[in-house]
């Protein structure tokens, strides 16, 4: 099968960073679906990991293949013994795993577990946008922070919002809750994107947070999501932050003081959305039937897709374009790729 692969750690403009290879078609476990891939996204875990800058990453020098890619959106062509929520033929999207193959490749081996249906009503480019952020999300929101459903009478700053899990977290609390979400961003073309999303007000994150925030009428700011920049940000969120809130983070900070938290009682959460398949955590399973709620959502109308670009074929020309929008750090919403 054709696939794309990095070998060793490079910047995405060598020329050999990512490569095209003819690699086995996957073998399928008792619980595993065998799906013929027909649309990817890229995220920033795949240009961490093929530049070597991501904690725990397999990357070396060994000159050994890696096939990056977590997300997908394709046919299941296969199943193994145990599988029971699916059907060759069914159409499926899903985020995977960090320690297994990944989706950039012509077919892809993933535990059912964490696959939800396709939605219906839109293509498998605009869904492949979805799997990895609205995992991300859903579980920053609703388990990390402890936010309910309906719930209301407080404030929401996400700082970040326009990105990936940004672009779907402001969806999914608009949608979802009655919080007053404060999004940030600091380019016209970004504010006008979470405002879309769904975003009551928007301020800028690149001037002080704080002071915006007091400006506004908007109620306590109890929830923060921290998207991008905690480290630069951290003493701005936990000023704008009410006592006894919740703070939670998806970067990578090197360092973090959160002795500031203990003076108004506050709370630190942390997602990582692999580490339920990582540690194949009991409720595993989560993450296939949230995907499926999400599909829910958007065939009703209530969530839409954040894809913004997307380019064909799934080539290593197209991969690199993909990589260097998604390192400069101004893409918008997600960037796809479609077809072998």
């Amino acid at each position: 099968m054709k696939a794309i692969a990095f070998t060793r750690p490079l910047p995405i403009e060598a020329e050999d960073s990512l490569v095209e290879l003819d690699l086995p078609q996957p073998e399928i476990g008792a619980r595993d679906l065998l799906v013929n891939v027909r649309a990817v996204s890229v995220n920033p875990v795949d240009t961490k990991i093929r530049g070597a800058r991501h904690q725990g990453s397999t990357s070396d020098n060994t000159g050994k293949p890696r096939v990056l890619g977590w997300d997908a959106a394709g046919v299941v062509v296969s199943k193994g013994a145990g599988v029971s929520g699916f059907n060759v033929g069914d159409e499926v999207y899903y985020a995977g795993e960090l320690d297994r193959p990944g989706s950039n490749a012509e077919y892809q081996a993933v535990d059912e577990r964490l696959v939800g249906r396709k939605p219906k009503s839109i293509g498998f480019a605009e869904a492949a946008a979805l799997p990895l952020t609205s995992i991300t999300a859903w579980e920053l929101l609703f388990d990390r922070l402890g936010i309910r459903e309906g719930e209301s009478g407080e404030s929401l700053l996400v700082s970040g919002a326009a990105g990936g899990v940004g672009s779907i977290l402001v969806q999914l609390a608009r949608r979802l809750t009655g919080l007053t979400i404060i999004a940030t961003a600091s380019r016209p073309e970004t504010v006008q994107w979470v405002t879309h999303m769904g975003a009551h007000q928007v301020i800028d994150h690149t001037e002080p947070l704080a002071e915006q925030v007091k400006k506004l009428s908007a109620p306590p700011v109890k929830y923060i999501a921290s998207l991008t920049g905690t480290a630069r940000n951290f003493a701005q969120l936990v000023e704008v932050l009410a006592p006894e809130g919740k703070l939670g983070l998806i970067d990578d900070p090197q360092t973090l003081d959160v002795v500031p938290l203990k003076r108004k009682a506050a709370s630190l959460h942390w997602e990582f959305m692999f580490a339920r398949s990582m540690w194949q955590t009991a409720d595993m399973g989560e993450q296939g039937r949230l995907l499926s709620r999400v599909a829910d959502l958007v065939d009703r109308g209530e969530l839409r897709s954040t894809q913004t670009q997307t380019f064909s074929p799934i080539n290593v020309e197209n991969l690199k374009k993909a990589h260097t929008l998604a390192e400069s750090g101004k893409a918008i919403g997600k960037i796809t790729l479609s077809g072998f």
